[in-house]
């Protein structure tokens, strides 16, 4: 009986964990929409939503050292509680990261409108994607699916290089929008740095399943 209720725990956590993420993806969601739209409603929900993230933080890192203290828990389940403990602090880190990129689009709502060639929707979809996939191959248990998360990282840290040397140029030649280019080049860099933890999710979700640390490694080939 009592390994069938630390089974249930376990699996109390892993709701608790996905319910997280879907909070966090939903903030970086209205972060992003809210940025592209010019819409304040969408960005002052994104600042609201930071306090529940932050309770769910400290609520799941309490359950997860708590079974970890009280249970033997065997191997693949250590390797869960560790991962989720990690997980936890990522999609916290993406639910504040949201919040950077919502502050500086009302920042962008009050200035001028300016025409800044960038490539923020292409980024933020694929941020998205990102943060999707490495939540689902953790609710599935999916490596590959976690794998593939990895593929993407490249192409948003690519993105993310051309926006700044073309907000840059902007700044050079036309420096009454230096103000919106430098919001520009701050929100492009949350974005980048939201793909990383979903990086991080996937790798830990790998780490989970295979027993692998692939933090340093540019494929799972060799697996």
């Amino acid at each position: 009986m009592p390994r069938i209720h630390y089974q249930q725990q376990l699996a109390q956590l892993k709701d608790k964990l996905l319910a997280m993420a879907a909070l966090a993806e939903q903030t970086m969601d209205c972060a992003l929409d809210g940025y592209l739209k010019s819409d304040e409603v969408l960005l002052h929900h994104v600042l609201e939503n930071e306090a529940a993230i932050n309770a769910a933080e400290r609520s799941m890192d309490e359950m997860a050292y708590e079974l970890m203290a009280m249970e033997q828990p065997t191997a693949i389940d250590l390797r869960f509680l560790l991962a989720v403990i990690k997980i936890n602090g990522d999609l916290e880190r993406i639910g504040d990261l949201s919040v950077n990129i919502a502050e500086r689009a009302r920042e962008l709502v009050r200035l001028a409108a300016a025409e800044l060639p960038v490539n923020m929707h292409q980024m933020g979809e694929l941020t998205e994607r990102m943060i999707r996939f490495a939540i689902q191959a953790l609710l599935q248990g999916d490596a590959e699916m976690a794998n593939s998360v990895l593929a993407m990282d490249d192409e948003v840290d690519r993105i993310n290089r051309e926006n700044h040397q073309s907000m840059v140029r902007m700044m050079q030649e036309h420096p009454q929008w230096t103000e919106q280019a430098l919001n520009t080049i701050i929100i492009s860099r949350n974005l980048e740095r939201i793909a990383d933890h979903a990086t991080n999710i996937a790798e830990d979700v790998i780490f989970w399943i295979r027993g692998a640390d692939v933090r340093h490694q540019l494929s799972l080939e060799s697996l």
